[in-house]
Order: C-alpha cells, then structure tokens, then sequence
C-alpha cells in the first residue's frame, strides 16, 4: 500500500505545524520538515521538541533562509527530501505541501488512489509555448543571471537585470533539457525522487544553470522530472487544488468551503485560512477518517469564476469605428426577444413564424450552432458575429430580403441591445419574464458546468440564492436602460393578458397576436 513522505516548507505558526504533522502522520504516514531559518530559533526547537518522540517526522538536515523566486526554495526542497529519503525507506510517494495545505479526502482514499495511478503528479508545460505565464518577465527569467531577490532587493534585481541586457551578457540553456513550467506542488514516486537526487549529483552544471535562474520552483522539478521520467507515466496536473483571483494571489478557502472542497478531484487544498477553525478540525478527522464515498463534481474553478465576476460587469467587445458608421437602414425594422429561458424565446419565435412571415433566427450571438446562411465566413464563429455584429445584421436583412427581422438574445447580452437600439434603424424589445424553479436553477448550474451531477445539496443550495439574483439583476439592467419601444411578456399573466404586448412588438391585430401568446406549452421547462 503507498505510503506518503510530506515534505512540507513552512516558516511560521509552530502550533499550525505540529498539530499538521501529528494528523498526517497518526495514519501511518511521513513528514519531512523544513523550517525557514528565517524564523526564530525558538519556534523551530518548538517543533522539534513537540515532535521529537514521533519516528515518523524527520528535519532537514540544514536549514536556510528561504526568499519567494530564489534558488533557496528549490534548496530547502531539496534538504527536505533528502532527509525524508534517507529517514523513510518505505515511503512510495512524496508529495509537496505548505503550512496552509490540508487533506480534502480521507487518508485511505489517497493510498488507493495512489496505489491505483502509477504514475507522477506534476504540472510540466512546455515554458516557451505554453501561455503558463501571463505577464511579466518570461525568456529573460532563463538567459540573465538572476543574483539578487526581486522582493527583498528590487533596486540590486533590476540594476543586474537591465546591466546584462544592455551588455548582451545572455546564456545558452542546458542543450539537453526541454524546460518545463508549472505549479510547485507536486506527488512524485520514490524512483522518480531519487532518480532526481542522483541527477543533481551528476549534473553540476545543470544546477550551477538553474541557482541563477529567476521562480526556480516553478520550473527545477518541471523540468527534471519531464527529463528523466517517460511521458506515459506523467500526469500534467497537480492533486493540490488551489486558484489563484485575477491578481495572481492565492484564493483562501473558509468554513463554509467544506463541500465544495470534498467534491474536487483532488486529494488537498491550499490556502486554509488560519481562522476556519472550524473547516480545520472537519477536514483533519475526514483525513483520519476510513470514508471512500465521496461525490466528484470537479465545479470549483468554474463556480469561483462566476460568483466573483458578478461585480465586474465590462464589454468584451468595443465597437469598432467603422462598425459605429455602419447602420442597418432607416427604413428597417429590428425586432429582438430577450429571455433567460432560451427555450422558451425559440418557442415564441417558433409560433411567430407559424402565424406571420416575419423572418425569424434564434440566439445567433449566443449559440455557436445556430443556422445562418453564408455570408462569406462573417457568420462562422461568435466572436466575429459579435465583433461584425451591425455588419452581420445588414448583410442578414439583405439576404432575406426583408425590412423587418426578428432576433433571441440572452437577457445578459447588454451591450449588444445598447448597440442596436443606438442604430438609426427601429429598434423593439421583447422581454420574456420567466419563473425560475430551484429545480430549473440547479439544471441551469449543471448546464454551464457551475455544479456537476455529483455536485453536494449542500452546495447547491449555497449556489441558487446568487444564480437567481444574477438573472434578477440582468432583467434590472436591462430595463435601467430605458429602451423606447420596450415591451413584457410575463409567464405569470394570462394568454389574453400577454396579448397587447405581443401585439405592439409585433404590430398585428389582435387576433393574430392572441393565436401567439396561446402557443401550447410556452413556458414548459
């Protein structure tokens, strides 16, 4: 059965990180401790002494003052698994984690896993092809020597930087090394281990290359274990779950993350916050724990996305000048219906098209599939639908030959309808009203993969209340915008009631707007 050797690199919190070895290590497990000697000494003779009667804790041999993007990083680890080597010799696995890392699965569930899998865990991408880096400095991390702290000594790391570069001073890389980028949080086998130790004996010059380079713990691992280790027995992915927000800081989990944390596909998590007591002490019995049967929706980076981009409502797409100057005509007439429930836009438009000769096209800009003609690959994708949008509407009136043409857009679609009703041409608004059950929320959550089949009760009732307002706050911006010629077909009025509203959007008779608004099943989900 496997048995995990933590490596764990911490500088503070000594309580945090006795009571984290005791819980890994009270089911027959290993942790090898590096604590930064930047610290104070009484905190680290603490640790020790607190864990001195425990065999299944073992120091680094030296301890060093760690800086975030310094070789001293990839050192520590180093001394670190070293000592867990040399300490542990039936340890099968050895798997990075920090001071704020704990297990989101049972202790058993990841032997099996592990057991299972015979493989390394390691996120590895390709550092010049990959887009792993967003910003900032990328080829020049790797050709300049990389002395001085950016963090600690900013002024000496940019005076060395810009020096090298005005001078030319670069350096070749390592000819037989393909570098590799990705997350320091690894699970590596023990051959794969040792197979490094061996490696950084040997390859002195690999080491003197990677002690300048600039964040070597994001590529020193990568690299060797891509090197060393057959791409088959790889996995490029880390068994850590953690996010990062839009400012590239770690995202922290809190006491009411329980669910959703045990419902990733991975076996810990990081940032615990240092106050969810509460959500610590859950996940340190769940660790202790003999339980299996845990529910994988996988939904968290997707649902982290969508709740915290509810308050930065931007425009994706500008309108370009020339699109500004293009009107759809005078003479014509727009016709849009807006509604949340898609299927129930296409049965409306369904029925308009049975009872009027109106040409009508559902969620163009909001379905990739929708049927259009050709228009010369203007309509191929929906990001040219989008960015061409009065061009593609002009060509589309031209095509049916029409004055009047109806389209569904998605009530979120705000700066589309601000676009059109800016147009010169006749612009009306259909606003569909729908009722939104808990039932059809969770499908929607499903549907755009906020929540999966496996996704807790629990945590789905954490979800509704804010997918429901988010659709209650897309009606209100719309109707702030103040629309002429904007109009409301409500799910709770009866057919007869819906009929003036059709019937103005429309400009038909009565009866004929009375045969629409009693279309069979229209707001059936």
């Amino acid at each position: 059965m496997a048995k995990i050797a933590f490596i764990l690199l911490c500088h503070k919190d000594p309580d945090a990180i006795i009571q984290q070895a005791r819980q890994l290590t009270a089911v027959g497990d290993y942790i090898s401790i590096h604590f930064d000697a930047r610290a104070p000494r009484e905190a680290f003779e603490k640790i020790r002494s607190a864990l001195s009667d425990n065999p299944s804790v073992a120091f680094a041999k030296k301890r060093i003052k760690c800086g975030w993007g310094a070789w001293s990083l990839v050192q520590a680890t180093l001394y670190a698994v070293e000592a867990a080597v040399d300490a542990f010799p039936r340890a099968t696995h050895f798997y990075m984690v920090s001071g704020d890392c704990m297990a989101i699965k049972s202790a058993k569930y990841a032997h099996d896993f592990l057991d299972t899998h015979d493989c390394d865990y390691i996120e590895s991408f390709d550092y010049f092809e990959s887009d792993w880096i967003k910003t900032g400095l990328k080829e020049e991390r790797l050709i300049y020597r990389h002395w001085f702290n950016e963090r600690t000594q900013k002024r000496w790391f940019y005076w060395s930087f810009w020096t090298q570069r005005r001078l030319g001073l670069t350096r070749a890389i390592p000819q037989d090394l393909q570098i590799m980028i990705g997350s320091q949080w690894w699970c590596l086998r023990r051959r794969t281990i040792e197979w490094i130790i061996d490696f950084t004996k040997k390859r002195r010059d690999v080491m003197r290359f990677f002690r300048t380079t600039w964040i070597p713990d994001e590529t020193f691992f990568q690299t060797l274990v891509r090197h060393l280790v057959p791409e088959a027995e790889i996995q490029t992915r880390t068994l850590t779950f953690l996010m990062f927000t839009d400012y590239g800081m770690p995202v922290t989990f809190y006491n009411d993350h329980y669910d959703l944390l045990l419902g990733q596909n991975n076996l810990f998590a990081r940032k615990i916050s240092p106050e969810a007591k509460e959500l610590k002490a859950r996940l340190g019995k769940l660790y202790a724990s003999e339980r299996m049967d845990f529910k994988i929706s996988d939904e968290g980076r997707g649902l982290f996305k969508f709740l915290t981009g509810r308050g930065r409502i931007g425009r994706r797409f500008a309108t370009r000048f020339w699109e500004a100057e293009t009107s759809l005509g005078r003479e014509r007439e727009l016709l849009i219906v807006a509604c949340k429930k898609w299927h129930v836009a296409k049965r409306l438009v369904g029925s308009i098209k049975h009872h009027t000769n109106i040409p009508a096209i559902d969620y163009l800009f909001n379905e990739e599939g929708t049927p259009l003609p050709d228009l010369g690959g203007i309509q191929t994708t929906l990001g040219k639908r989008t960015r061409h949008r009065r061009a593609l509407m002009r060509m589309l009136f031209d095509y049916y030959d029409t004055d009047r043409l109806i389209i569904c857009l998605d009530t979120a679609s705000l700066d589309l309808m601000q676009d059109f009703f800016s147009d010169r041409s006749t612009t009306r608004l259909l606003e569909i009203e729908c009722e939104f059950t808990d039932e059809y929320l969770a499908g929607h959550a499903r549907r755009v993969g906020l929540a999966g089949e496996e996704t807790s009760p629990e945590t789905l009732s954490q979800l509704l209340p804010t997918i429901r307002y988010d659709m209650i706050f897309e009606s209100d911006r719309v109707r702030d915008q103040n629309f002429p010629n904007h109009l409301r077909l409500r799910q709770d009025l009866s057919p007869e009631e819906n009929v003036p509203a059709i019937g103005e959007f429309l400009t038909v008779p009565a009866d004929v707007a009375r045969g629409i608004a009693n279309t069979p099943y229209l707001f059936v989900d």
